[in-house]
């Protein structure tokens, strides 16, 4: 039920960090007018149609953390089970070598660790434990202080160094503190990717970015008829509590008048009245002036330098065949680091990381009947003017990583994604899918919070803080309706 005497909230986006707050101001009963400018929500979260009939999953791949997303659906008085067919990944991923060396990370962590014993070592399957202890008690330690409050700062940190992260090394690289737990430098390229995740490099990543490899151990799931049932579920149920979602509205300017938001100009020319807006779009189309001038002034603008990578993208219909696949393989060049040396002087790396989403398998399994849906994904670096870099070299070498491990594509039908379209998606991002990037232990203080510097506005989703990823978009939408909520209009 909305409470009397509240003005609208507009909420802008509705990817999921603009869903998870449009559904939290809802449960506290304010009026929402959520405005998007695609013909259907998601954001990020997206599928598109190589051939027509055949949908890819061209976002996120897997759900994390799913009791973020339960707690979401309890918000709207519903049961996440009741809207989403889950599919755990008994497999978290498929790595393979140029030399044919495989590994497959298990879900379960004892198997994980006699799969790491017998492709590295005894030593290695210790060392793999070790890891993942310590991973554990990262998340401990970070979870509540940092993640789920609205501006982290250096003194709880300095007061965890001394509790949960003692033995950790939270100052220290995510690259270091692999190394100490892992002599193989396979083994800390597998667990670098967690780094990647973020589009940031192991190399310069804090340590503390290990805790990813506890969130993946806690459980990996695919969604029954694509990650966008999400999105769909969550919109469905805004809408049921109150919330007015206009779809096709894209917002030309944030209206500001004595020094707070004052409304909204859609770039049809319609003004809305409001006094309080979520953004929840990429911070640097809001400080590089997409959303107007008097706006701009609201956040920092990030310098080029610091944002995370960008990617190179092939939703394709076809098979692939040669290598029973998991949902996901990861190709690994020979070279650990030169990868992301090459990523960081803003050049293409000649032998990437490939990773490839079988997105209709769980285990490792023959290629289904008929056409399956693949997505080929490969990291590149944000551009300062995002010009477009050329797709070929890149899927060339792609694809002759594949071979090479004996997986042979037939694809019938590819869309190419660029780092050229993810700037049109967010103009002044430079093509940069995660906003900032996670390098340095300080990195985490500088991620833009929910309030803003301009009074009305808050942000959202994976931009803004706790930082990349559904889960964490969900907890910014979470954070955006308290700011809102405790804000004086």
């Amino acid at each position: 039920m909305r409470e009397a005497g509240h003005s609208i909230v507009a909420v802008i986006g509705a990817g999921i960090g603009g869903l998870a707050a449009a559904l939290h101001l809802a449960a506290a009963g304010r009026p929402v007018l959520l405005l998007e400018k695609a013909a259907t929500p998601g954001g990020r979260v997206r599928s598109l149609h190589p051939g027509g009939a055949v949908a890819v999953d061209a976002g996120p791949a897997v759900l994390t953390l799913l009791p973020i997303f339960q707690h979401l659906f309890a918000t709207a008085g519903a049961r996440l089970e009741d809207h989403l067919a889950l599919l755990p990944l008994p497999v978290l991923g498929r790595h393979v070598w140029p030399d044919g060396q495989v590994l497959d990370l298990l879900a379960d962590r004892q198997a994980a660790a006699a799969a790491v014993g017998d492709f590295a070592g005894a030593a290695a399957a210790r060392g793999f434990l070790d890891f993942q202890a310590r991973a554990a008690r990262c998340w401990d330690a970070l979870e509540k202080p940092f993640l789920t409050v609205q501006r982290p700062g250096m003194l709880a940190l300095g007061t965890q160094v001394g509790l949960g992260l003692r033995g950790t090394s939270p100052f220290g690289t995510l690259w270091d503190a692999l190394g100490e737990h892992f002599s193989d430098p396979r083994l800390r390229q597998v667990f670098g990717r967690m780094a990647a995740y973020v589009g940031s490099s192991p190399l310069l990543a804090p340590a503390t970015l290990m805790l990813v490899a506890h969130i993946e151990m806690s459980g990996l799931f695919a969604i029954e008829g694509g990650m966008d049932r999400l999105a769909q579920a969550l919109a469905g149920l805004a809408q049921a509590r109150g919330v007015e979602i206009r779809h096709g509205a894209e917002v030309a300017e944030i209206l500001v008048q004595g020094g707070r938001v004052a409304g909204l100009r859609l770039v049809q020319g319609e003004r809305i009245a409001t006094r309080q807006v979520v953004l929840a779009a990429d911070a640097a189309s809001l400080a590089t002036g997409h959303f107007g001038a008097a706006a701009a002034r609201a956040v920092p603008p990030l310098p080029a330098s610091r944002r995370s990578f960008s990617a190179f993208g092939w939703a394709m219909a076809g098979r692939a065949e040669g290598l029973d696949l998991p949902r996901q393989a990861v190709f690994h060049p020979a070279d650990p680091t030169a990868e992301y040396a090459a990523l960081a002087r803003g050049r293409m790396p000649e032998a990437p990381t490939v990773t490839l989403w079988a997105q209709r398998r769980l285990a490792p399994a023959p290629a289904p009947e008929g056409t399956e849906p693949l997505m080929m994904l490969v990291p590149a670096p944000p551009r300062a003017d995002a010009r477009d870099i050329p797709p070929g070299p890149a899927e060339a070498a792609s694809l002759a990583a594949m071979d090479r491990a004996g997986v042979r594509l037939r694809r019938d039908a590819v869309l190419t994604v660029t780092p050229k379209d993810h700037e049109r998606d967010a103009p002044g991002s430079g093509g940069a899918i995660y906003g900032q990037a996670v390098h340095g232990w300080q990195s985490i203080f500088s991620r833009p919070a929910a309030r803003t510097a301009l009074p009305g506005l808050i942000l959202a989703g994976g931009t803004t803080h706790p930082g990349a990823g559904l889960a964490m978009a969900a907890l910014s939408g979470q954070l955006a309706a308290a700011a809102i909520i405790g804000e004086r209009t």
